[in-house]
């Protein structure tokens, strides 16, 4: 199971310093919550920061843009250095364009899936992209409490996946930690984001370590 913080709940005055902390556990990756105010209530980051983390770490960079215009905005994300880039279907009208457009510049590319985004709809969207993001929380905030039955939407989206797109990715966002990392494996997740159960640690490494062990 790969493991990728979520930097969201890193202490922003140590960034580098906490960084350093999860790649020496093991982390496969760095998650980047990026939130515009619109599209959720929370404002977060942006490319600037990006090109920073990105100047921090190797690790691979997975941005989930929580915004309204990702048509426009998500480009300048790949230049900044994500290597992977997740958007709300529901932002993007001309979404085959988009997901095209990120791909043909080297970026994997994602669907971010709200809980109750519907499934069935997206299977040539799941044809054409790497990987979803399957949020088992609201997006906007970290710390939220785990929705249940989160788990039976992955196997849903992994039956699906494995009829059009048998490479297809599965990335679970939301109250991810060491006791729920069996459930997701079992349910077709190959990826873990967590955020506060990391950084809100007083061993984060530990948490990484642990979660990967799962």
């Amino acid at each position: 199971m790969r493991v990728t913080p979520s930097l969201l709940s890193a202490d922003f005055t140590r960034l580098g310093e906490d960084i350093r902390i999860v790649e020496e556990a093991g982390a496969d990756g760095l998650h980047l919550d990026v939130m515009d105010g619109h599209y959720v209530p929370n404002l977060t980051f942006g490319p600037t920061v990006i090109k920073a983390v990105r100047r921090a770490t190797s690790l691979p960079l997975d941005a989930h843009l929580m915004i309204g215009n990702p048509t426009e905005m998500a480009p300048l994300y790949a230049e900044a250095g994500a290597d992977a880039i997740a958007v709300h279907p529901e932002t993007a009208p001309h979404l085959h364009r988009l997901l095209a457009h990120l791909s043909g510049l080297g970026v994997r590319t994602g669907l971010a899936l709200n809980p109750l985004t519907p499934l069935e709809p997206l299977r040539d969207a799941i044809a054409l992209a790497d990987y979803a993001v399957v949020m088992s929380v609201n997006p906007g905030w970290s710390g939220q409490t785990y929705i249940r039955g989160s788990m039976r939407r992955v196997r849903r989206l992994r039956a699906i996946a494995d009829e059009v797109h048998p490479g297809f990715g599965i990335v679970v966002d939301g109250g991810m930690n060491a006791r729920r990392a069996p459930a997701a494996r079992a349910a077709g997740a190959d990826t873990l984001v967590s955020g506060s159960a990391v950084f809100g640690a007083a061993d984060p490494g530990a948490v990484v370590r642990a979660m990967r062990a799962a």
